[in-house]
């Protein structure tokens, strides 16, 4: 790409703020594909492909709509020439901003320090991965000449959103995890992509749930029940027997409904804390990220905590014990009253700590190996890494947390259980420590471990094809 422009735009090398209009002209009849003197969406998207820059739906939209001034539909020679002076003078501020020591290059280091400043750490390893991406002369420095050329048709405007191209197009990633809510910058709020990604979310997890039901319901089954007996196959013979092949689907239901609420209250919560956490203009780092995270999970759990318990209760319940979620949410609170709802909380909150501190952590870990080790062209480990790093480090995340998460389950279940104790969360613990070992503590991690690796490709599949549906931009 960087050839291309240099040979139709820049054919010598100059350090200006602009550029001869005769070099602007050159470009404009590249992309001015029937010669009408105007360029429209289709010629510009069709040209950026020609050219080897495809930037995505979104970005060639947002060039589009910013350069046509008289809302016609279409770009003039005018339109075109102004849009690329006020974007070059934009980038120019990114690059001084950029550039620390004012030597007209940016380098490694600067880079570090640069991000930093934004919250984002990296090596100088890593940084030089970045900067091969934009360096075309092999100097391991960017001058102004490869910076323009590298951002010319990218509509970011400032450093931060720099930053959020290279993470996009690199995959370097700014502390997002299972736990921790989506970043989303102004303009995708703006634009409402935001929401079209929230529901692209929901109806993945929610195919990927049901998909997976069995193995949950099975895993539930385990953890309340805790016999030593029940294995895999047998815990599904048992439940078919039970109930038929329907059965394996039980409390799937609540499991889907309360995906929007949680989402939506995880959202919401998650940007009043990150405000709360920070000063105004202050950028969150990844410590402030995962507070901020973790206690956004924890509101979230807080709202939608009773449709956890009726998920359950649902999955432990026998054909017939209940007429549906309504039905159990009357017999609970007629026989148990509201607090009922709320059994297990405790180690369930406390169970968000080491999942999302160690999910994030892992995964933190897994990206630098892979770029310290396995990088060399590109900065960008492709689909399998990413999703086989989410995968393990959810898995890690899961495997510290378990414990809390069985104890909760069988706090949430025990009024069910015929002749047993209604024990606190301390008192579970000493319990099946005492009557079934520590491994007590891991029954029913085996299906809860088999549904990770199809729970996340279906996930991702289901989620890509949405985004596509609903138009989300691919970065």
């Amino acid at each position: 790409m960087l050839r291309w422009l240099r040979a139709f735009v820049l054919p010598t090398a100059v350090c200006q703020d602009a550029e001869p209009p005769t070099r602007y002209e050159t470009l404009f009849r590249a992309l001015d594909r029937n010669g009408d003197g105007v360029v429209d969406i289709g010629e510009l998207q069709q040209g950026l492909q020609n050219l080897g820059i495809p930037l995505g739906q979104d970005a060639e939209e947002k060039i589009f709509t910013t350069g046509d001034v008289n809302k016609d539909g279409k770009l003039d020679f005018e339109e075109f020439m102004k849009y690329l002076k006020d974007h070059e003078k934009k980038m120019k501020l990114a690059f001084k901003s950029l550039d620390k020591n004012n030597d007209g290059k940016i380098e490694p280091s600067e880079v570090v320090q640069s991000l930093q400043m934004l919250g984002l750490h990296i090596s100088e390893k890593q940084a030089e991965l970045i900067l091969q991406s934009i360096d075309s002369d092999g100097t391991m420095t960017v001058d102004w000449n490869e910076w323009r050329d590298y951002f010319l048709f990218n509509p970011v405007t400032d450093i931060e959103e720099i930053i959020r191209f290279w993470k996009h197009s690199t995959g370097i990633d700014i502390g997002d995890s299972l736990t921790i809510p989506d970043e989303f910058t102004d303009d995708e709020k703006k634009s409402g992509q935001w929401w079209r990604q929230l529901l692209a979310g929901g109806v993945a997890g929610a195919v990927s749930r049901t998909s997976t039901a069995p193995l949950d319901r099975l895993k539930v089954m385990m953890q309340v029940h805790g016999s030593k007996s029940m294995n895999i196959f047998g815990g599904f013979r048992q439940m078919v027997k039970e109930g038929g092949i329907r059965s394996l689907w039980r409390g799937n239901g609540t499991n889907v409904i309360k995906i929007a609420p949680e989402t939506a209250v995880k959202f919401w919560a998650y940007e009043q804390y990150k405000k709360l956490l920070t000063e105004e203009g202050q950028k969150l780092g990844t410590f402030e990220r995962f507070i901020s995270g973790s206690m956004a999970g924890a509101t979230a759990q807080t709202f939608i905590y009773p449709m956890e318990v009726l998920k359950t209760r649902l999955a432990v319940a026998k054909t017939g014990q209940y007429s549906g979620i309504y039905g159990c949410a009357k017999k609970i609170l007629k026989h148990e009253g509201f607090g009922a709802f709320y059994k297990g909380y405790v180690p369930n909150l406390l169970g968000i700590i080491p999942y999302a501190g160690i999910d994030l952590a892992v995964y933190e870990l897994l990206k630098t190996y892979w770029l310290d080790n396995f990088a060399k062209d590109s900065v960008n480990p492709g689909v399998v890494v990413l999703l086989s790093c989410g995968a393990l480090s959810s898995t890690c995340g899961q495997l510290a947390s378990y414990p809390l998460a069985l104890v909760r389950t069988r706090m949430q279940a025990q009024a069910m259980v015929e002749g047993a104790p209604q024990l606190s969360m301390v008192g579970l613990f000493q319990r099946i420590v005492s009557k079934e070992g520590v491994s007590g503590l891991y029954r029913g991690i085996t299906p809860n471990f088999m549904k990770v690796l199809p729970a996340v490709g279906i996930s991702y599949v289901v989620y890509e094809n949405m985004k596509q549906t609903l138009g989300v931009a691919q970065k």
